[in-house]
């Protein structure tokens, strides 16, 4: 009888060491997961995609956005395309790729973010797209390789070359371009700094002082500002398009710049950043950019349209100082420029207070 009350004690005690030892195991799983999950917030991967021509930017294993050089026959230009606030919320036009219902079909050349000039020798890199049937005097920007791609926390490093060809993609080289990406991802804020470095070739190369450059992004329709009428665009090679007035149900942009300049207002004005606000279904959304000191013709002027383009050039200074100042920006053989432009999207606000200081940080990188 005592050697069965034994052994029934033994295997409570038995029991009770496994009851212990399963309490320890989930206590290490649910914290080693929970540091784990802290561990993996705002990680950023980039995952090249060669079939596809991209590299996709996720943070967290969700969209950011994704590094897109197609062919030439699809796109002349490489890009940002699509770009996400933290919410999943798309920022940029979907049209000539992902076309959403409502939004404008006008300028098939503004795909995502992007930076390059109307008039370099002559050739327009700005507006040329397989939608221009005589593409003799437009230029094409060739993506040539990727030189590093290192993710992270927090931040994460994409350095590209391509180059500047004239006669639609088919003569010469003009300009040699690498260019670094940094991505920055911090709770309900994306950043993404574009360093591009430019250097003519064998020929001295001239920016002529025209409308249509430098660094842009085309936006959503929600964050276009409302219209109540419609209006046409010419380019410098006499083309039109018209943009047609639309519904402007749920259309909430409004520009704001550095020097308190409001709305449409800020075309044509120098400013240190442009902040545009508004809203896409219940999202508050911020999209700001940023100058830099060490730029060509520091503050920029602002070639910010309501329909939806949002580009500093500073090299246009004929038309937007309406022809008190004319630049014709040159590169000598050889010789190099370096563009800098900090993207701050926010999913909900940004202060002034907010952009100066990351325009500051920005600022004295190098």
């Amino acid at each position: 009888m005592s050697s069965f009350r034994d052994e029934i004690a033994f295997l409570k005690n038995i029991i009770l060491s496994m009851k212990k030892y399963i309490c320890l195991a989930i206590s290490l799983a649910f914290f080693g997961s929970e540091s784990l999950a802290q561990k993996s917030k705002n990680r950023i991967q980039l995952i090249t995609k060669s079939k596809e021509n991209k590299v996709e930017v996720m943070v967290d294993n969700k969209p950011f956005t994704s590094y897109f050089f197609p062919s030439d026959s699809i796109l002349k230009k490489p890009v940002l395309f699509p770009i996400v606030t933290s919410q999943g919320t798309t920022i940029t036009r979907g049209y000539p790729f992902a076309t959403r219902a409502g939004e404008r079909v006008d300028h098939p050349h503004h795909v995502g973010m992007w930076l390059n000039y109307e008039s370099v020798n002559g050739f327009d890199f700005w507006n040329n797209s397989t939608a221009i049937k005589d593409r003799s005097k437009y230029g094409t920007i060739k993506h040539t390789g990727i030189t590093k791609s290192s993710s992270g926390v927090g931040k994460a490093d994409l350095e590209v070359t391509a180059d500047w060809i004239d006669t639609d993609g088919k003569g010469k080289t003009l300009l040699k371009e690498k260019t670094k990406y940094v991505f920055y991802a911090n709770g309900n804020q994306r950043i993404i700094d574009r360093i591009t470095t430019l250097t003519a070739q064998n020929d001295e190369v001239l920016f002529k002082d025209v409308k249509d450059g430098v660094f842009a992004i085309r936006l959503a329709r929600e964050l276009e500002h409302p219209s109540d009428k419609p209006d046409i665009f010419v380019d410098a090679n006499g083309i039109e398009t018209k943009v047609d007035k639309l519904d402007n149900t749920g259309i909430t942009g409004k520009y704001h710049s550095s020097e308190g300049i409001n709305g449409e207002d800020v075309w044509s004005t120098r400013g240190k950043w442009v902040n545009l606000t508004g809203k896409i279904k219940n999202e508050d959304i911020s999209v700001a950019i940023i100058d830099h000191p060490s730029n060509v013709n520091y503050p920029t002027f602002w070639h910010a349209r309501g329909y939806g383009l949002f580009a500093a050039n500073p090299l246009g200074e004929k038309i937007f100082s309406k022809e008190k100042k004319e630049l014709n920006y040159k590169l000598a053989p050889n010789q190099s420029v370096t563009f800098r432009y900090r993207t701050v999207i926010t999913s909900g606000t940004a202060s002034d207070e907010k952009l100066n200081k990351l325009a500051a940080e920005f600022a004295a990188s190098k």
